[in-house]
């Protein structure tokens, strides 16, 4: 589903604040009306993106937590697993997983289900392989794919949590940011979904 942008009055300007054992992020979203110029989209050797094919709740978390347990992603965690299946295993939903020599190293999530777009649900590179370069070529293959579907927008969103960079690269690629709002969600490292150690940079408020 499309996310829209409006003012909500619930939200002062100024500091809030934020009650311990919650987090706090800006959350920024960015789409692309128009197919981009093609670039070059052909991964370097040993490398391959395989799209998975309704894959099992198990594997899928272990891939989902592989690449976004740094960056505190735990909202496919907390779901049971027949949420999850109707999810994967819908046909207008896409898992490509990126492999590097036969090891996983990142994910990527199409959801065709909202009429005429696109939603990058999930993208991101396995810890190991971050400054690599493969992220980069795991977009242009996104890109590709996603617009090689009768479409007329391709979105996303990013936020504070995520990867430094991350806002900067999607506008490189050539998302426009559009909305902009604030999302309050409870600290998963608190609740067991992650471990304590996860995201050793965003400080544990409990």
């Amino acid at each position: 589903m499309s996310i829209t942008s409006s003012r909500n009055p619930s939200v002062p300007e100024g500091y809030s604040p934020v009650t311990a054992g919650q987090l706090a992020t800006v959350v920024t979203c960015l789409d692309m009306t128009e197919r981009p110029v093609p670039g070059a989209v052909a991964l370097p050797p040993g490398v391959t993106l395989e799209h998975e094919a309704a894959p099992a709740p198990a594997a899928y978390r272990q891939l989902y937590r592989l690449v976004g347990e740094d960056w505190l992603w735990s909202s496919r965690l907390v779901m049971g697993d027949d949420e999850l299946i109707a999810i994967l295993h819908d046909p207008r939903v896409e898992v490509h997983v990126l492999r590097s020599g036969g090891a996983p190293a990142g994910i990527l999530e199409l959801d065709f289900r909202e009429p005429d777009a696109c939603e990058i649900a999930f993208f991101g590179i396995a810890p190991a392989f971050t400054g690599s370069g493969l992220g980069r070529h795991m977009m242009h293959r996104a890109l590709e794919l996603a617009w090689s579907r009768p479409i007329a927008r391709l979105w996303l969103h990013t936020c504070h949590l995520d990867h430094p960079a991350a806002l900067a690269f999607y506008q490189r690629t050539g998302f426009r940011p559009y909305a902009r709002m604030v999302e309050v969600l409870d600290d998963p490292r608190l609740s067991g979904i992650l471990p304590l150690t996860a995201a050793p940079h965003i400080p544990l408020l409990r």
